[in-house]
């Protein structure tokens, strides 16, 4: 650990999503260490770790931009910090449930919060059978997920049965994917919640375009405008100055924010955001997307009314302080 002053170590995958964030220490003077997911290299072994913190935002997404490879290592790197006693901002457990969205709908199920009916599976050919169970329309998502990348939505039984026999169901990196019912949003949004360190920090309506699939990050949206779908652009936060999707900032109702932040707490997340839509099904809420990584709205100023950036670095500086003081009497 740091004998002289506090440090921080930044693990990430992405390297333009966070420019802002290291703009940030940068003009505050804050030291830290940038830790190149695609390139890790550590001793498993060493007892010295030269970090006070360290900050995971390391991005499931990975495997879209070829760095599958990244995912898993991160993993092992989240665990080694963990059994050194290393704190970490989003560490092994937070990271853990955000690459299962089994683990995810299971961990809601344990709050007793709502979230769509689902099965997984670890097949193609399972998907028919297992849709049996739901009412469709049904979506097939890769456990592992990130951005809505290779979501499937299919109307009928007979559609999902010729994609699974067609051989043109993805089921992702680890191979498992869930059959889940879809609900389409009442007013044509979904809600994405932030927190920050137990709190709400901002909330925002994103009106998905449905002729453009499910690959959007609905954090980065950076057009409040509606114009023509770019069908084939993977939404991913560094391609979003492209598109063209509408967000706003939004309040939700209290008893909504409580349960994010309850969810946040379950899954060790200190900074994230929850997504839930109210269903045009039935009119319930339901919960059905949780993510660790948050790389906030893009045009903030302007979306919620504030940077966010400034105020998630005032919170790492407490927590490399507070980190550090355990570090020195430990």
């Amino acid at each position: 650990m740091s004998e002289t002053s506090p440090y921080l170590g930044v693990l990430y995958e992405h390297p333009e999503w966070f420019g802002p964030l290291f703009a940030e220490f940068d003009r505050r003077g804050i030291p830290y260490a940038k830790i190149l997911a695609t390139e890790l290299d550590f001793d498993p072994s060493d007892r010295q770790v030269p970090y006070t913190l360290v900050l995971n935002r390391m991005s499931p997404s990975a495997y879209n931009r070829g760095h599958g490879h990244a995912i898993f290592t991160s993993l092992s790197y989240l665990r080694y910090l963990d059994t050194m006693g290393v704190p970490v901002v989003n560490g092994l457990s937070a990271f853990s449930l955000e690459l299962s969205k089994a683990a995810q709908i299971a961990l809601l199920a344990r709050l007793g919060l709502p979230s769509p009916k689902t099965r997984v599976v670890n097949t193609a050919q399972q998907t028919p059978e297992a849709a049996r169970h739901l009412a469709f329309p049904i979506l097939v998502k890769p456990n592992i997920g990130g951005s809505g990348a290779k979501i499937q939505r299919f109307d009928s039984p007979d559609a999902l049965a010729e994609a699974a026999n067609a051989r043109r169901l993805d089921l992702g990196i680890d191979h498992t994917a869930l059959v889940q019912e879809y609900h389409p949003p009442v007013g044509g949004f979904i809600v994405r919640v932030e927190v920050l360190d137990g709190k709400f920090l901002y909330a925002i309506k994103v009106f998905p375009n449905p002729e453009a699939g499910f690959n959007l990050c609905p954090a980065d949206i950076c057009r409040t405008d509606l114009a023509a779908p770019l069908p084939d652009l993977d939404l991913c936060p560094v391609d979003l100055p492209k598109t063209t999707l509408r967000v706003e900032g939004y309040t939700p109702p209290q008893e909504m924010i409580d349960s994010v932040i309850c969810i946040a707490a379950a899954a060790g997340i200190e900074v994230g955001g929850i997504e839930y839509l109210v269903s045009e099904r039935d009119g319930r809420a339901y919960f059905y997307d949780i993510n660790a990584l948050s790389n906030f709205v893009t045009d903030a100023l302007h979306v919620v009314g504030f940077d966010p950036v400034p105020i998630f670095v005032d919170f790492l500086v407490r927590r490399v302080r507070m980190s550090d003081g355990v570090v020195r009497s430990s």
